[in-house]
C-alpha cells in the first residue's frame, strides 16, 4: 500500500460541542467525535495530515458577551492545537476569531499564528449581515494580508435567509449560495484587491459561484465604480483564490469551475465527520483527471500553500 500522502484541508472536530458553547445537528453521533475517529477514516484512505476547522454551527463569533467570545474562540484554538500536538504530522488548524469584536480578533489570530502554530485563520462566509468583504473585516484582512496568511471560508446560513424552504436544510442550498455572496462581496467592495497578499480558501468549489461567472463579470461592467474595484477583471482574482473540493468531488461541480480555474489552486477536502473521505477519493477518480493533476490536488498545492507541510 503507498504511503500515506492526502491533506484534507477541510476536517471539523466535533468534540462535546455544549462544554465549548455550541451545538451541532446533523449526522448521528457527530457528538461523539475523537481523534481516533477521524485517524481511522484518514488512514483508510490515505490521507496523511487532516487541517482541522471549527464547525460552522458553533456560537464562538455570535456571543453578546465580548469576553466570553475571546474564551471561546481561545478554548477552541488550544483544543485544536493539541490535537496537532498529541498527534505529530497527522492534524494542522485554521483557527477561529471571535470576528464581531476585531480587537479581539486581532489578538487572537497573532496567539494562534505565533504561539500555536496555526495554519491560518477560519472565517465564516457572513456573520449576520456582515459578508466577507465587508469594511468590519478591513482591520483584521490588513494585519493578515501584512503576513500573508491563509484564509480558509465555510459557509453558514445567512440569518436573513435561514430555513426558506421546508423540508431542505439550509446546507443543501444556502451554504453554497452563501459561498458565492462571499465571494461576490470580497470582489465588489473592493477587498479581493486591497488584500492581495491574502490567500482565501473557498468550501465546496466556489459553492455555486461557476454556475453564476457570468453574472459577475456582467456585473462588474455594469457600473464604474464596481469596476475600479476589481481592476484586474473578476477573473483574475477568481483564479488567484483557493477552492476545496469537500462534497463538490464529482464531475458535474468540477467540470465547470475547472473550466477557468488551474489545478494548481485546488485542495483535497473531506467535511469530515459529515461525510469521509473514501467519497471522496473515489469521487475525484472518477472526474477524469490525470495521475498529475489528482496529486496536484490530493497534497503538491497544499504543501505549496502551507508552509509546515512541505
Amino acid at each position: 500500500m503507498a504511503a500515506p500522502h492526502r491533506i484534507d484541508v477541510h476536517h471539523h472536530p466535533t468534540p462535546v460541542l455544549e462544554l465549548m458553547g455550541g451545538r451541532v445537528s446533523g449526522s448521528p453521533g457527530i457528538k461523539g467525535w475523537t481523534a481516533a475517529l477521524s485517524l481511522e477514516d484518514m488512514d483508510k484512505n490515505g490521507i496523511a495530515t487532516a487541517i482541522l476547522s471549527m464547525p460552522n454551527r458553533v456560537n464562538v463569533w455570535r456571543s453578546g458577551d465580548q469576553a466570553r467570545g475571546r474564551a471561546m474562540a481561545r478554548q477552541w484554538n488550544e483544543f485544536m492545537a493539541r490535537q496537532a500536538s498529541d498527534h505529530p504530522g497527522r492534524f494542522g488548524f485554521f483557527a477561529a476569531v471571535p470576528i464581531l469584536d476585531i480587537e479581539g480578533s486581532l489578538r487572537e489570530a497573532a496567539y494562534a499564528l505565533d504561539h500555536l502554530n496555526a495554519d491560518g485563520i477560519t472565517l465564516m462566509t457572513n456573520i449576520g449581515d456582515k459578508w466577507l468583504g465587508d469594511p468590519h473585516y478591513f482591520p483584521l484582512f490588513e494585519e493578515l494580508n501584512r503576513r500573508q496568511a491563509v484564509i480558509y471560508t465555510h459557509p453558514i446560513s445567512c440569518d436573513l435567509l435561514q430555513s426558506k424552504l421546508p423540508d431542505v436544510d439550509d446546507s443543501v442550498i444556502e451554504f453554497t449560495a452563501d459561498t458565492s455572496r462571499a465571494i461576490a462581496r470580497l470582489l465588489f467592495s473592493g477587498a479581493a484587491h486591497r488584500f492581495p497578499d491574502i490567500r482565501y480558501i473557498f468550501s465546496h468549489a466556489g459553492g455555486t459561484m461557476p454556475f453564476i461567472l457570468e453574472r459577475f463579470t456582467r456585473h462588474a461592467q455594469s457600473d464604474a465604480t464596481l469596476a475600479a474595484r476589481v481592476p484586474d477583471g473578476v477573473l483574475t482574482y477568481l483564479k488567484r483564490f483557493y477552492y476545496d473540493t469537500a462534497q463538490a468531488s464529482h464531475p458535474f461541480a468540477m467540470a465547470s469551475i475547472t473550466q477557468f480555474v488551474a489545478i494548481s489552486q485546488f485542495l483535497f477536502g473531506t467535511d469530515f465527520p459529515f461525510r469521509n473521505a473514501e467519497d471522496h477519493v473515489k469521487g475525484l477518480k472518477a472526474c477524469g483527471f490525470s495521475e498529475a493533476d489528482l496529486l496536484a490536488i490530493e497534497c503538491s498545492n497544499a504543501r505549496r500553500l502551507l508552509p509546515r507541510w512541505r
